[in-house]
């Protein structure tokens, strides 16, 4: 060994030296290594919590938003639906109000048409009475003398009955 010793290493140093670094490397290994060690193995566990964590909330998300767009779809046919029925419906009431319109127009006008019809026949009866009564006056007075009225007026009511002019209708 006198090849090391000509180096100028002195083998009980060597060894002191090299026993020294071992006891510091196990310390270090105890006291620094470990901890560290384990503080990065809890953080790389954080973050792939936290991966985990937003890869999760990015899949709440995508499917948030695919039932979101789901609802505005739904919500848009129901819009649709409603707009639909309230047409058909406002196209039923206006179609109701038409015939109800019409049914009482037409009651309008039968009445009246029966009105009409019993005011001429009332005219026309009350024309012929004042014809009777001018009548037997008329003919009172031409002959001067007074005939009973029972009489003229059934001879009038014939005259009547045979003119084309004056018949009822």
């Amino acid at each position: 060994m006198g090849g090391l010793e000509s180096l100028g290493i002195n083998m009980p140093t060597l060894l002191a030296q090299l026993i020294n670094v071992a006891i510091l490397f196990g310390l270090l290994y105890l006291v620094a290594y470990k901890p560290i060690m384990r503080m990065l193995d809890e953080r790389s566990r954080r973050v792939k919590e936290s991966m985990e964590q937003t890869e999760q909330i990015k899949q709440q998300a995508e499917r948030a938003e695919e039932e979101a767009a789901k609802r505005i779809t739904d919500a848009s046919r129901e819009g649709e639906e409603v707009v639909a029925r309230a047409m058909r419906t406002g196209e039923e009431v206006r179609k109701e109000a038409q015939a109800q319109a019409r049914q009482e127009a037409e009651t309008l006008i039968t009445r009246a048409r029966a009105e009409i019809q019993q005011e001429r026949n009332e005219a026309v009866g009350e024309l012929r009475k004042e014809f009777a009564d001018l009548t037997v006056m008329a003919a009172e007075k031409v002959i001067d003398r007074s005939l009973d009225k029972k009489a003229h007026r059934d001879i009038i009511d014939k005259v009547l009955k045979e003119a084309p002019t004056l018949k009822k209708e």
